[in-house]
């Protein structure tokens, strides 16, 4: 048996963030994912997504993401049920979170411009609920620690390889 579910959309408003009693952190949004078809008024129509993440990676959600902003979610589906104030049954449906990827920095959409304190922090996308790995949203780390230098430029010089190094 399989439950997985991958979804890329954007939050409709900020996470909230709360503790358990035992101190465990819990982060719950709703993700707005566009559908691939319009309606009959002829709209694009989007469905809702309740989103729940727990431990670091609630902490992380709730300190880097905002409404607006672009996300892509993996994790189980879970339904749950409980018995409202009414006496009547009511059932939950959302997605249990177990790695949150940022699409897009803060930056991208507030035009470019850093707050005049600095920079802004670097937005690691995280995954794991349990501690889990973690990895940066962009994966260009290579012209970060070389001063944004391009590794490809040689002057028009030809670049010296042996046969030992090429893979096949």
């Amino acid at each position: 048996m399989l439950n997985r579910i991958i979804l890329i959309g954007r939050l409709t408003r900020d996470p909230e963030l709360r503790y358990t009693p035992a101190g465990v952190a819990v982060t719950q949004f709703t993700l707005a994912v566009d559908r691939n078809f319009t309606g009959q008024n002829g709209e694009r129509e989007a469905d809702f997504i309740p989103v729940v993440t727990w431990r670091q990676l609630a902490e992380t959600c709730a300190n880097y993401l905002r409404k607006g902003r672009l996300a892509a979610v993996e994790g189980r589906i879970q339904v749950r049920n409980y018995e409202n104030n009414e006496g009547k049954r009511v059932y939950v449906t959302e997605v249990i979170a177990d790695n949150v990827r940022f699409l897009e920095s803060s930056q991208n959409r507030e035009g470019g411009n850093a707050p005049s304190g600095g920079s802004m922090p670097e937005e690691p996308a995280y995954g794991g609920g349990n501690g889990g790995n973690s990895a940066r949203g962009n994966n260009n780390n290579f012209s970060r620690s070389n001063n944004n230098q391009d590794p490809f430029s040689g002057d028009g010089k030809p670049i010296d390889i042996s046969d030992d190094d090429l893979p096949f």
